[in-house]
């Protein structure tokens, strides 16, 4: 998902091409989002040939970029210039904001029929609900605390799952002895902030993150747990190769892939790829929980926001709402995308191993209170929180900020600024 400024000409384009679609077809699906990695765009075909069996067609809004934040300069101008379009691609809390401005539809009906109150998992509807109402259809549920491995370098080396960040450390060293990349990483802010997710939890445990990243409670911000966070980033970041910054995600995970790289520490939309690649878990790859938070699982879910279109488009939106919830499409889109369903009665039948492991922690960790929002995929707090939390681990990771002691006064300044 590659990086780039929005421009005003860009975004024009844009509104123009929604504008004109809508008023040429209403038997049309227009599409906003930034799926264009190959696993990703594998995914969504899964949801063009569901719909395509309904007679509708599909308009692709394409926007490359990290975690979104290109294509949501594009929404914004879609939604100044009203040619909204069918849905977008959107993460919690951006939801959350257009729905206060008034501009989302109302799924409520189809959501009630669909029996989604029962079925998708409260964390879930906190940011798909709005004052009663149902304003996105979630797509899957993400989770950020994995470790992905490839088996014959990990083979080579004589290597086993590591249980401890310690462990971890000393994995990454045989990796580096042996002559290969020890960890996979792309220097853009969001990979930076995600990496960082797992370490705070894995340094302070659940409770600590929640209080943190969730609660952005001050004493747990500007705690000396908090410090070592960043004193285990500081050991964690020396093993990435020279060429990490700027990086795409799935160019990181296809080191790992091809054996150039032996760990990344990513979401599973990383799994994606290896699925992509034709690789199997246990055989090619191996999926891990970061050391030290196994029993939590750190989440974001796609989600796709309806807006509140005129009449002639709503059938669009219906079918398109309907197929994203199917018991079908959440099966075979998560297989493919290696997220998770986003309703709670998806058999795994059609799962590999590590998609299995994702349902039943992600269960278990529902069940147990241990599931928590990641601040670097918008889930943990509002966008500027998150943007603020991104800038300052990234500055600690680029030299900018030049001691641990210093990243917490500036983090705890950073998001105190954004509340």
């Amino acid at each position: 998902m590659r990086k780039f400024m929005m421009t005003t000409a860009v975004a024009a384009l844009m509104v123009a091409g929604c504008g004109a679609a809508r008023a040429a077809d209403v038997k049309e699906v227009q599409m906003l989002h930034w799926w264009t990695s190959g696993g990703e765009a594998a995914a969504l075909n899964v949801l063009k040939g569901d719909l395509a069996k309904e007679g509708y067609a599909w308009k692709d809004v394409p926007v490359a970029g990290g975690g979104g934040d290109a294509a949501m300069t594009a929404l914004k101008a879609m939604v100044a210039a009203g040619t909204y379009p069918t849905a977008s691609q959107m993460l919690g809390y951006t939801v959350l904001d257009y729905a206060q401005a008034g501009v989302m539809g109302d799924l409520t009906e189809t959501a009630k029929k669909e029996g989604w109150d029962k079925s998708v998992p409260a964390a879930l509807q906190k940011f798909s609900v709005y004052e009663g109402k149902w304003v996105a259809a979630p797509v899957n549920v993400h989770s950020v605390n994995w470790l992905w491995i490839n088996k014959a370098v990990m083979d080579k080396i004589g290597g086993k799952q590591p249980k401890t960040f310690d462990d971890l450390i000393a994995l990454l060293d045989k990796a580096k002895a042996a002559g290969v990349v020890p960890l996979a990483l792309g220097g853009q802010n969001w990979q930076e902030a995600t990496m960082f997710d797992s370490i705070v939890l894995s340094t302070g445990g659940p409770e600590f993150y929640k209080k943190a990243f969730n609660d952005l409670d001050e004493d747990s911000l500007k705690s000396d747990t908090m410090k070592k966070s960043f004193d285990n980033l500081a050991k964690i970041i020396k093993y990435v190769d020279p060429n990490f910054s700027g990086r795409d995600w799935n160019l990181a995970t296809a080191m790992v892939i091809k054996g150039d790289a032996l760990v990344q520490v990513m979401g599973d939309w990383a799994k994606g790829e290896f699925v992509a690649a034709k690789k199997t878990p246990n055989k090619d790859f191996l999926c891990y929980r970061f050391p030290g938070t196994e029993g939590s699982v750190i989440y974001n879910s796609d989600m796709f926001g309806m807006f509140n279109v005129p009449n002639d488009r709503k059938a669009a939106q219906v079918a398109l709402a309907t197929a994203t919830l199917s018991k079908s499409f959440q099966s075979a889109f998560n297989v493919v995308k290696g997220s998770v369903p986003a309703r709670t009665d998806v058999p795994d039948t059609a799962f590999d191993a590590c998609g299995k492991k994702g349902i039943a922690d992600l269960k278990a960790a529902n069940d147990g209170g241990t599931l928590f929002g990641s601040l670097a995929q918008g889930y943990g707090a509002p966008p500027a929180v998150a943007n603020a939390y991104k800038d300052v681990v990234s500055k600690f990771v680029h030299g900018q900020i030049k001691s641990s002691d210093q990243a917490v006064v500036e983090l705890v300044k950073a998001i105190n600024d954004a509340k």
